[in-house]
């Protein structure tokens, strides 16, 4: 989970909202910054948030290519080191 918000450019901080009952919707954003960071779009996003074992693979071993941190082109990630 780590290493999939540092791809994405969002805080890694993130990660204990999964642990909040209702703040873990927000960990539903995630999947649709990581298609967009792979230069697909929102749609892609939904396709790995509901069909995830059909979605990740066509992402993983088509022609996407990573195209750089989207959450942080945005200005709505704070920067890690």
């Amino acid at each position: 989970m780590v290493v999939t918000l540092r791809i994405v450019g969002r805080p890694v901080w993130w990660v204990l909202l999964g642990f909040i009952p209702i703040a873990n919707l927000v960990l539903l954003i995630i999947p649709i910054d990581l298609a967009k960071s792979f230069g697909k779009g929102t749609g892609f996003g939904i396709g790995l948030i509901l069909l995830a074992p059909i979605f990740y693979p066509i992402l993983a071993f088509g022609d996407a290519s990573y195209q750089g941190p989207t959450a942080a082109a945005d200005g709505t990630a704070c920067a890690t080191a």
